[in-house]
């Protein structure tokens, strides 16, 4: 596998004979590396971390769409970093040989008090991604139409972030969306009255009802890009009062009371046998008592229990020789025969001829083999229904 080739957009990387390249930056640029493979087809993915770390340093942002595009690296770093070398490890591998290649990155960030930039404008574009925006062509084109709005002497891209970092959305894959990108460029003098047009009442009330402002120089981007005029941000650093605020000893501070002088070895020795038993005691003891009168409830109270105990031998005799005494009244009561029938075993009319019927049960039935349903037959006295005949018969 060739070594992959590095670019930095705009100025090439100065790679010497051990493979590290170097680059100057300033807090005051955002700094842009193109990541690419060999000349051929193969999917290649890079791996970028601070040496020592897992990962970057978090001003350094790392994206690649898929393993056939380019990967870009970019940021802006801060006054923090400036006099420190940062060493980016970057690793490239390539998913159809397998082979990997590492090269190290040296960024040596100075600082940009030298060249101010105290007038600040952000944009934010609408029909860009990150890596679109980031090309030297595309970020020369942009800087050039800003240039001819703002006619400043110096002006740079301080930082340049995707709309998602921000909490944008992920844009539908339909229409060509764009994921936007936010643009932030300095410039030594102040800001044109072009770009004061926003901040007039006109187009702040526009903005708040979600109508697009009246700019007089948006048609020297409309060309290229598409700027969201109400989220443009202007930063005047020259109008910034610091907010640091020397510390007045007054009232409210403690005088020095001299150095910190700890007690002494030789302390009075205590004596907590008493508090110990004092903290058993006084539990154990109304534990005792609570105990004491369970007992006294639970053992000692039980008079009518035993009482009702004895009663109750009695109601249960009592009860079992009503019970047998029933029993037998009713067997009697079933082996005489002289007791009068029911009502609905009487004789009754006929009710076609009107003569006397008997009774279904003579003397001699016996009841006790008697079914509790009769079944459907044709008894001696019962009445005969009339069966309509069909037509068919006449």
């Amino acid at each position: 596998m060739q070594l992959p080739r590095w670019w930095e957009l705009g100025d090439p990387c100065a790679w010497t004979g051990r493979g590290l390249g170097t680059r100057r930056m300033s807090p005051a640029t955002t700094g842009t590396f193109l990541l690419t493979g060999e000349i051929s087809n193969d999917p290649i993915t890079f791996n970028t971390n601070l040496m020592g770390y897992p990962d970057r340093p978090g001003w350094l942002r790392y994206i690649q769409r898929t393993p056939y595009s380019d990967g870009v690296l970019y940021g802006s770093p801060t006054a923090d970093n400036v006099g420190k070398p940062t060493i980016i490890e970057i690793t490239a591998y390539n998913r159809r040989t397998f082979e990997t290649a590492r090269h190290n990155l040296i960024i040596n960030i100075m600082s940009a008090e030298d060249f101010p930039l105290p007038y600040q404008a952000e944009f934010f574009i609408k029909n860009m991604n990150v890596e679109e925006m980031l090309a030297s062509e595309v970020l020369g084109d942009f800087l050039g139409a800003v240039k001819n709005v703002w006619q400043p002497e110096r002006l740079n891209a301080i930082n340049i972030t995707s709309a998602l970092d921000r909490g944008g959305r992920v844009p539908l894959p339909i229409n060509d969306l764009k994921e936007g990108v936010y643009v932030m460029v300095g410039a030594d003098v102040p800001f044109s009255s072009c770009l004061r047009e926003v901040e007039n009442p006109q187009n702040q009330l526009r903005c708040s009802q979600e109508m697009e402002p009246v700019i007089t120089c948006d048609k020297k981007f409309r060309t290229q890009f598409y700027i969201d005029w109400c989220k443009i941000s202007l930063v005047d650093k020259t109008k910034q009062v610091s907010t640091y605020q020397e510390v007045i000893r007054g009232e409210g501070i403690l005088p020095d009371g001299g150095e910190y002088k700890p007690p002494s070895d030789s302390l009075k020795s205590r004596d907590y046998y008493t508090d110990f038993l004092i903290t058993l005691a006084v539990p154990s003891a109304v534990a005792l008592v609570l105990f004491l009168i369970l007992a006294y409830i639970m053992c000692c109270r039980r008079e009518g229990v035993e009482k009702r105990n004895m009663q109750t031998p009695d109601i249960q005799l009592v009860h079992h020789s009503a019970i047998q005494k029933s029993t037998k009244e009713l067997r009697d009561m079933s082996k005489n025969r002289e007791i009068a029938w029911p009502l609905s075993t009487l004789p009754v009319f006929h009710p076609v001829t009107g003569e006397i019927v008997p009774p279904l049960h003579t003397d001699n039935y016996d009841s006790t083999n008697m079914p509790l349903m009769q079944t459907q037959q044709n008894l001696p006295h019962q009445t005969q229904i009339p069966q309509q005949q069909t037509t068919g018969e006449y």
